[in-house]
C-alpha cells in the first residue's frame, strides 16, 4: 500500500508540475497571477516535475520486489483518483475572471486614500490611465484633474446601464483569489451595446454626477481581444 501511494504521489506531482510549466509557457499563468511570478513558477514547475519522477521510479523499481508472503506489493488505488482533475487542467485552463465576479463582489472603495493629482496637460488627449485613477482623479475634487482632457480606459464589459455600460476591471495583490473588481460607468454610448465579457477601449471624458461610481462619457467605444495582463 505505502508503494502504490508513492507511485500515486509521484504520478500527482508530475502532472502538477507540468500543469505548472504548460501554464508558464502558454502564459495561461496570466490568468490567475502578477505577470511578474512567471519565471518563478516555471522553476517551481521543473523542481516538481522532477521531485514526481524521482519517486515515481523508485515506486516503480520497489513495486517489483514480493512482500514477506511472496505476494506482489498492492494497495489502495483510490490514491490515483487524484490524477482526474489534475490532468483535466492539462487539457482545459479555468478563464480569467469576468463579469460574474463583479456582481457579487465587494468594489474597491476608490475614494480611500486617493492622492492629489496634478491638473492633465491639454495637449496629452486622450491620456491612457487605469479605472483605478480615474475613480481616483473623479472623486478628487470633483474631477478637477481632468481639465476637460478625454481619457483612455480599458476593461470588459460588466453589464448593461441604460444607454451605457459598467467597464470594469480586477485589482489583485498576488493572485486571482484577492481580486477585488474595479467599476466605472460609461454612458452616452451610440449604436448598440457591446455585449457581458467583451473586452473594450473607451475614449471619453470626466461626466460629473455619478454617485458611487464615477462617470465616463464615451466618445468611442472599440471592442479589443482580451490583453495579456488582464489585471491591474
Amino acid at each position: 500500500m505505502v508503494v502504490a501511494l508513492t507511485a500515486a504521489g509521484g504520478a500527482i506531482s508530475l502532472l502538477v508540475g507540468a500543469v505548472l510549466l504548460r501554464l508558464t509557457v502558454t502564459g495561461t499563468y496570466r490568468r490567475y497571477v502578477r505577470v511578474e511570478m512567471g519565471p518563478w513558477l516555471a522553476i517551481a514547475g521543473l523542481i516538481v516535475v522532477v521531485l514526481g519522477l524521482v519517486a515515481l521510479l523508485r515506486a516503480v523499481r520497489h513495486d517489483r520486489v514480493p512482500d514477506a508472503h511472496g505476494h506482489e506489493p498492492g494497495g489502495d488505488r483510490a490514491g490515483w483518483l487524484l490524477l482526474a482533475p489534475i490532468a483535466a487542467l492539462l487539457l482545459v485552463a479555468p478563464p480569467t475572471l469576468g463579469s460574474y465576479g463583479v456582481e457579487r463582489a465587494a468594489t474597491i472603495d476608490i475614494r480611500a486614500g486617493a492622492p492629489i493629482f496634478d491638473r492633465l496637460p491639454a495637449e496629452a488627449s486622450p491620456v491612457a490611465m487605469t479605472l483605478l485613477e480615474y475613480g481616483q482623479r473623479a472623486f478628487e475634487r470633483d474631477g478637477a484633474s481632468f481639465n476637460g482632457v478625454s481619457v483612455r480606459l480599458m476593461g470588459f464589459v460588466a453589464g448593461a446601464d441604460g444607454d451605457g455600460f459598467h467597464l470594469a476591471r480586477y485589482q489583485i495583490a498576488c493572485c486571482a483569489a484577492d481580486a477585488v473588481p474595479v467599476v466605472v460607468r460609461v454612458v452616452g454610448v451610440r449604436g448598440g451595446l457591446p455585449p457581458r465579457d467583451q473586452w473594450v477601449l473607451v475614449t471619453g471624458q470626466f461626466e460629473r454626477g455619478g454617485g458611487d461610481l464615477p462617470l465616463l462619457a464615451a466618445t468611442t467605444v472599440t471592442p479589443i481581444p482580451p490583453p495579456d495582463d488582464p489585471y491591474e
